[in-house]
């Protein structure tokens, strides 16, 4: 059974199912006119802008509570334990791949959550979308299946990846603080951990998607801004292995030998390990995070792809960048070949900061964590509507709730695999949905560039009457998704 589930999880994040995620994002790099470079300023002024006040939206959520949601998702374990594995499996050279993965990415995420807001769908009060609204609004008849297929695979993943994952990563890491300090782990503690996490996970859940912005706008940058902050701290003590870590990075790109001894075998190897941490690290053509992206208010598609570069640019770019530089300027010895995650970037931190920072590094790793399991239920509870109607979100917050506290407990290796495996396959429905929708994509962000303005030199006067938006209500939409 292990057998075959390691071999379809290798082929789902293998050769195949890198070349169609990042070939994707190659082609709709090509015909947006290299987007996520052209739009990089704009996307950051409009990004720092919302620091100055994040507005309440009256039918849906800010911009930047959408990319707060998003970034929840996304910006977790991987960012602290996937780098570790990616450089002690790919070498320092696995960095550069994963740099141009991001790049690649930045352009997928700005497709999915444009075309996310123009392929929404208005019920009641606020605005619904994502892949499946994409596939059953863009696409014809023949192929409303897929929209439910995603939606099914959706569910699954956020009892996955979602949750079950993270919440043992956390249980994990605080246990490790505890026998750091002479303290010990225990079933019962588990427990206990497990029930204080789903009390708050589902307080969050029940509030809503508004909740769970306004929990994420509020979390995520605090725990994202520490987190810099103190890999800041370590790049500043060790400010003369700087150069060196980054000569590793381009050097080991290519030839990685120079660099890992001969531990690592080729570049192939540093390029495969790069590109399936990044793409695994920012979701970029997984199409999850083009669901909170369709809540927020905005004035034309295009706006909210913006956020959907700076998601990409945050997580990968910067966070998974200052990891990486903190292990490489740390001093460490790295044991290429053998993944040991997180261990290897408690060690980088303690070996220049002391043992104190494990207990900060356990805390950032429950914040990222627990935003993960938020912004997951968010993508699950959507899925669950599409499929069952509106009436889905309740019971599935309450399982949700329900599976935080059986996460701490259980030893989730196989759910490991089986969750990687399944937010893999999510990519297959989301990836056609792009290809067939990228006149569209290409359309729109040809207005953008015009000054937010239809290409033919029309105009409209609000959001309501942009040629670009879709508002369908709840009515016409059936109780359950899949084309049924």
């Amino acid at each position: 059974m292990m057998y075959a589930l390691n071999a379809f999880h290798d082929l789902v994040w293998g050769a195949p199912g890198l070349v169609l995620i990042l070939g994707t994002g190659i082609y709709l790099t090509l015909i947006t006119g290299f987007a996520q470079v052209r739009l990089f300023p704009g996307a950051v002024r409009r990004f720092a802008g919302m620091f100055r006040g994040s507005k309440e939206k009256k039918n849906g959520i800010s911009p930047f509570q959408a990319l707060c949601t998003a970034l929840a998702a996304t910006v977790g374990t991987g960012n602290l334990v996937g780098v570790a594995g990616a450089i002690c499996l790919g070498g320092p050279g696995a960095i550069f791949w994963m740099w141009v993965c991001g790049l690649v990415g930045m352009a997928t995420k700005f497709a999915e959550a444009t075309l996310a807001v123009r392929f929404r769908v208005r019920r009641g009060a606020e605005f619904v979308g994502g892949p499946m609204y994409m596939i059953r609004q863009g696409m014809g008849k023949s192929f409303h299946f897929l929209a439910g297929v995603y939606s099914f695979l959706g569910v699954i993943a956020a009892f996955g990846v979602g949750n079950a994952t993270q919440i043992n990563a956390v249980v994990t890491g605080i246990n490790n603080v505890l026998t750091r300090f002479g303290g010990r782990a225990s079933t019962r503690g588990n427990l206990l951990m497990g029930l204080v996490l789903a009390a708050l996970v589902g307080a969050a859940l029940l509030g809503g998607a508004k909740r769970i912005g306004q929990t994420a706008e509020k979390l995520v940058p605090f725990a994202s801004m520490c987190y810099i902050v103190l890999c800041t701290l370590l790049l500043v003590l060790r400010a003369d292995a700087v150069p060196g870590a980054f000569r590793a990075i381009l050097q080991g790109a290519f030839y990685p030998r120079a660099v890992t001894g001969g531990a690592i075998g080729s570049a192939f190897r540093a390029l495969s390990v790069g590109c399936s941490r990044g793409v695994f690290t920012n979701e970029a053509g997984m199409g999850t995070a083009s669901i909170a992206h369709a809540s927020a208010e905005v004035s034309h598609p295009a706006e909210q792809g913006l956020m959907g570069i700076m998601e990409v640019f945050l997580d990968t770019i910067v966070i998974c960048t200052m990891t990486a530089l903190a292990i490489l300027c740390s001093g460490v010895p790295i044991p290429y070949g053998e993944d040991v995650g997180g261990d290897l970037t408690t060690a980088a931190f303690t070996a220049v900061l002391g043992d104190w920072v494990s207990l900060f590094l356990s805390m950032f790793l429950t914040c990222f964590a627990f935003a993960t399991v938020l912004g997951w239920g968010l993508y699950g509870a959507r899925c669950g509507e599409y499929l069952f109607g509106p009436g889905a979100w309740k019971g599935f917050a309450v399982v949700q709730t329900a599976a935080v506290v059986l996460a701490a407990v259980m030893k989730t290796e196989t759910v490991w695999q089986l969750a990687e495996t399944v937010n893999g396959l999510m990519a297959i429905p989301n990836l056609i949905a792009l290809l067939w929708l990228s006149p569209e994509l290409k359309q729109l962000t040809k207005e953008y560039i015009h000054g937010g303005r239809p290409a033919n030199g029309g105009t409209y006067a609000n959001i309501h009457q942009c040629q670009s938006m879709r508002t369908v209500p709840h009515a016409k939409i059936p109780p359950s998704g899949g084309g049924r």
